[in-house]
């Protein structure tokens, strides 16, 4: 079943994302993460897919081999297995870096086999070498061209445009939405023009960055509703459970992080007394967006589940 066809106006979905289980661990890692918040019923669960990266490791003759770095592979099955075990819609994320077209056409007639009909389409992150972003020989150079592949197969056209009958796909796809602003974009303006074709090339959904101010969100949608983008807006959330995050995640992730949230963090004595503050302001920043009636609620979890179930607990 198509995500967007669970939306549903007046009802605020819940939904997650989790991270694949680290090369080596077993799936019940996974699982462990998932089971608490299953009695909420979520609408979806996302998949999360991390670039494959290379070091060079030095041999005897001197030479080198180029061993890969992948630590969470396997999220086609991951997602598969989640919709066997539990019975809810998994959204594979997929992306540009990496892959060529061949490789993620592929992995689409892989999805379409399983039954999975959403995907969420990403650029993905530059490789910790490379300033800019650099795609993979013949690969999509972003997510508007991961958006036309993907849309182009639910038309029955793949990369060999001479097959005959070809089948077409049916994937919802899902781009992702900034509500302060990509790192890469010169401006909101510029941001919202890049999106907004995005939604003309197909994207039925918009799932955003976290953020903390839930004004950014709402500024944010009517912004994207002025512009013409008139598809659902999930707002990603995140609670904060530890000082780090008070300069870590706005480093990794540019957004901000509200001034009385920011210095209630700052006099925090230690990570229970942070935890115990991000989850009463995530408790009410979602007890604020779930009143103004938006589609879903999705919860970064990076496959930690106690804190989002406490968060949901209050809210739902």
């Amino acid at each position: 079943m198509q995500l967007t066809e669970y939306i549903k106006p007046g009802k605020t979905l819940f939904s997650f994302e989790v991270l694949p289980p680290l090369k080596g661990k077993s799936i019940d890692s996974l699982y462990k993460a998932i089971d608490p918040l299953m009695e909420f019923k979520p609408a979806f669960v996302d998949v999360t897919y991390h670039r494959e990266e290379y070091i060079e490791r030095p041999r005897k003759d001197g030479g080198y081999d180029k061993i890969s770095t992948k630590k969470r592979p396997g999220t086609v099955a991951i997602c598969a297995a989640i919709m066997n075990k539990y019975q809810v819609e998994a959204v594979p994320h997929l992306i540009c870096g990496g892959f060529s077209k061949d490789e993620t056409e592929n992995a689409l007639i892989d999805l379409a086999f399983l039954g999975i009909e959403n995907v969420l389409a990403l650029r993905g992150d530059n490789l910790k070498n490379e300033r800019n972003f650099n795609p993979e020989k013949n690969g999509n150079g972003n997510s508007l061209d991961l958006i036309r592949q993907i849309g182009d197969m639910n038309n029955g056209v793949y990369q060999d445009q001479e097959l005959e009958n070809a089948t077409e796909t049916n994937f919802c796809i899902g781009a992702a939405g900034y509500p302060e602003k990509h790192t890469d974009a010169a401006n909101m303006q510029s941001d919202l023009k890049f999106l907004k074709r995005k939604v003309d090339a197909g994207a039925e959904f918009i799932t955003t960055q976290m953020f903390f101010d839930n004004k950014k969100y709402f500024d944010y949608l009517d912004m994207c509703r002025a512009a013409g983008i008139m598809v659902p807006i999930i707002p990603g959330i995140k609670p904060i459970t530890k000082k780090a995050h008070l300069r870590a995640l706005p480093s990794i992730f540019n957004m901000d992080i509200p001034e009385p949230l920011a210095s209630e963090l700052h006099d925090a004595k230690d990570d229970d007394a942070a935890r115990q503050i991000g989850l009463e302001w995530c408790i009410q920043q979602c007890k604020e967006l779930k009143a103004a009636n938006v589609p879903a609620l999705h919860f970064y979890t990076m496959s930690f589940s106690s804190s989002t179930k406490q968060v949901v607990s209050e809210v739902f």
